[in-house]
């Protein structure tokens, strides 16, 4: 996953500090690339950091702070190097994407067949963003290559591109990843989350429609394609990936998580702890909401040491991801000591972490009981539309089911019902393999319902296999 951000300044002042201020307040949805493309004095600029133990804002103040900037693009990335810039028949522009598609080197090997060469790539595979941009400058125009790419790919792709007309805006085809529109009275801005908006003194227009495509200039902002109002919105924006002050679709994320957190403790009655706490950051507001429910006293047993260490889900290895795992959360051993605990996580990916940096640090210092409480449902399926998982070996679901059935099977629809006993056995094994007192998730309805919207507009795809694909839109994904 990635975060962008765009600035058009409609008084043609600079609009440098708006621009990387803005797009760090994008880097939790990204941790290897940070990028920025500019236009100013009519011509572009373009400047990519890598961001291992660094913050958006040191790499690139120093890299941009004489240009005079007018218009431009920045984006925390996951995966590849960008913004890309290109030359062709559409014209000149940078480009800058979010999402992932899934039949990319599929695409990839069709145009190199046709003649066409790519430059960059990202860890031996072709650069996403690259592709996208192949592929929009086959279009006759801009707008109509942007459409080209929606009709080609397989997963989900928002974009900026940045041009001297200004920005294409154009959210992904099912509104999986989001994009949102700002103002204030010197410029127009669009991100994926709305917390690059507040302190900048922007205030939120609307969200994009799934398919839509906007050009933001310095005097308008121009509707080129309406998109469509239906939508599979990426249910972990609200769950886990979004900053807790940012909203989508109106409903913010620190509300959602608190409601959620009611909702398990309203299905926890029996249980009874010294305290509630959720893992820092994301299960926080989880934990709130659970303490507020539940009459639990919430405290903080796990700190985290600073905001550098980022998502341990993040990171492209495993060395990685369990280096970050375990130097950023700090247990105090003072609040755990003889206490039972309730630990809010918003969700269980592979376990190693939770298990091997999480639950055996509060055991270390003391802690007489360990209940957690997930809340999402058992990811069942890896994402196929983000960056969040990549294989079925990957969770820690399926390597339950291995073990439980001897053998990986197709079909799990018994381990997708919580009324079941095979559900129930997948359960048991994974409090096992994670050494704890209690292990109960959080319900799909109950997601739902904190969340606030139709089930119909929410991808689900992560827990049930479903969610691929809107019903108002023309394509419907394989």
């Amino acid at each position: 996953m990635s975060g962008l951000f765009g600035v058009v300044s409609k008084k043609k002042d600079s609009c440098i500090d708006s621009l990387i201020y803005g797009t760090d307040y994008q880097a939790h949805m990204g941790s290897e690339y940070g990028g920025l493309a500019v236009l100013g004095n009519n011509s572009f600029a373009r400047f990519i950091h890598r961001m291992s133990n660094a913050n958006f804002r040191d790499k690139f103040f120093e890299s941009i702070k004489n240009i005079e900037v007018h218009s431009g693009i920045g984006v925390i990335s996951d995966l590849e190097e960008q913004p890309i810039y290109m030359k062709s028949k559409v014209g000149e522009f940078c480009i800058v994407t979010s999402g992932r598609i899934v039949n990319m080197e599929e695409l990839a090997k069709e145009m190199m067949d046709a003649g066409i060469c790519f430059s960059e790539f990202s860890k031996s595979h072709v650069n996403m963003t690259e592709l996208v941009a192949r592929i929009v400058s086959t279009g006759q125009t801009i707008q109509d290559g942007i459409k080209l790419m929606f009709g080609k790919i397989k997963g989900s792709c928002s974009l900026l591109i940045l041009t001297r007309e200004g920005i294409y805006a154009a959210r992904d085809y099912f509104g999986r990843t989001a994009l949102v529109l700002g103002q204030d009275s010197e410029s127009f801005a669009i991100c994926s989350e709305t917390c690059g908006f507040a302190n900048l003194g922007y205030r939120t227009i609307r969200d994009l429609n799934p398919g839509e495509i906007l050009l933001i200039s310095d005097t308008e902002v121009k509707v080129l394609e309406p998109g469509y109002k239906e939508k599979k919105i990426c249910t972990f924006l609200w769950i886990y990936t979004g900053f807790p002050s940012s909203s989508y679709e109106g409903l913010n994320s620190e509300i959602v998580r608190e409601r959620s957190g009611k909702l398990l403790a309203k299905r926890d009655k029996g249980i009874k702890a010294d305290l509630v706490a959720g893992v820092p950051d994301s299960g926080l507001a989880h934990a709130i909401g659970y303490s507020m429910e539940s009459g639990i006293p919430f405290r903080r047993p796990l700190v985290k040491y600073t905001p550098t260490y980022g998502r341990s889900y993040a990171p492209p290895s495993q060395h990685l991801r369990n280096l970050t795992a375990r130097m950023k959360l700090i247990a105090i051993k003072e609040v755990i000591e003889g206490n039972s605990l309730i630990l809010l996580e918003d969700s269980i990916v592979r376990g190693t972490q939770l298990k091997n940096f999480t639950v055996e640090k509060i055991w270390n210092c003391g802690a007489k009981e360990i209940h957690v409480r997930p809340a999402c449902p058992p990811l069942m399926f890896p994402c196929t539309y983000c960056n969040s998982t990549r294989t079925n070996s990957e969770l820690i679901t399926r390597r339950a089911i291995r073990e439980i059935e001897g053998s990986d099977i197709e079909d799990i629809s018994e381990y997708l019902d919580p009324t079941t006993e095979k559900y129930a056995k997948m359960i048991e094994w994974i409090r096992k393999y994670l050494n704890i007192t209690s292990l109960k998730y959080q319900t799909l309805e109950d997601m739902i319902e904190a969340i606030g919207l139709p089930e119909e507009n929410l991808c689900t795809y992560c827990w049930n296999g479903k969610g691929n694909g809107c019903k108002g839109c023309k394509k419907t994904e394989d």
